[in-house]
């Protein structure tokens, strides 16, 4: 598949890695449509990147609002070859915590968003990725989601996280086979300690910190290197079921 004429659906879109993945798009000569719930951002984005971009407020727990909004990406660009999903939340907290047990709720709200949201897009992506011309390789789109390191090396509290993630891990596989009759890949990223606007609102020091965990290179991951792992996997059609690790190599340790 060729990114310059990529028509790409981007949960998460308006900002961090999403936006660099539909940055990547357009400066490649493709369209891309953001899907996020934050409005003021969303828009911004879309304005910055230009005519070939569209803003849809979605959530994606919410299967109507996504499909509404997949379809509506779909209008405006003419089909969609590509779909990311990077919408996802991070929330932490012991299982058993100075003030009791964790909330049920709180858990299920991370796996709403991380793991139910990606199988929302996904399905509603490739509902209308089956109608596409197939290209001479017998393509007709490709899906990207975004896991974490947490999906392998889970740290303490991170028991919801990490399930999500595992979670997102766990389907791919499934997917690909029952959309290969389709010419639809599926794939997975799993990035370690990125840049990102979750990442930003911590201490400058405790940033420092983090990066220089990691073995080489020592620093965060940019969210251009997790787009070049969406260039990557979007333009090799042998890459099929396959998670990726983005992650300078490191292995997280317990806490």
């Amino acid at each position: 598949m060729d990114l310059s004429t990529a028509k790409a659906v981007v949960s998460g879109g308006a900002s961090g890695l999403g936006l660099a993945t539909a940055e990547r798009v357009i400066a490649a000569g493709g369209q891309a449509a953001l899907l996020d719930v934050n409005e003021e951002q969303g828009a911004a984005s879309a304005e910055r990147l230009g005519e070939r971009t569209v803003f849809l407020r979605t959530d994606v727990t919410d299967e109507s609002s996504v499909r509404a909004a997949v379809e509506a990406a779909a209008d405006f660009m003419g089909g969609i070859t590509l779909a990311v999903n990077c919408a996802g939340v991070a929330t932490a907290g012991r299982t058993l915590g100075r003030e009791g047990p964790w909330p049920a709720e709180q858990f299920e709200r991370v796996i709403r968003i991380n793991l139910l949201g990606s199988y929302i897009v996904t399905k509603e992506s490739v509902a209308l990725m089956v109608d596409n011309e197939p290209n001479a390789d017998g393509e007709r789109g490709v899906v990207v989601s975004t896991a974490s390191i947490a999906a392998f090396e889970g740290q303490i509290g991170q028991a919801a996280y990490s399930a999500s993630k595992g979670g997102v891990v766990g389907m791919m596989l499934p997917l690909a086979r029952e959309f290969a009759q389709f010419g639809i890949r599926v794939n997975t990223i799993a990035p370690g300690i990125f840049k990102t606007p979750m990442m930003a609102g911590m201490p400058d020091e405790v940033q420092a910190s983090l990066g220089q965990q990691v073995p080489f290179p020592p620093r965060l991951g940019e969210p251009d290197q997790y787009a070049d792992a969406v260039a990557f996997v979007y333009g090799n059609s042998y890459v099929n079921g396959e998670t990726i690790r983005v992650d300078g190599a490191i292995r997280m340790q317990p806490r």
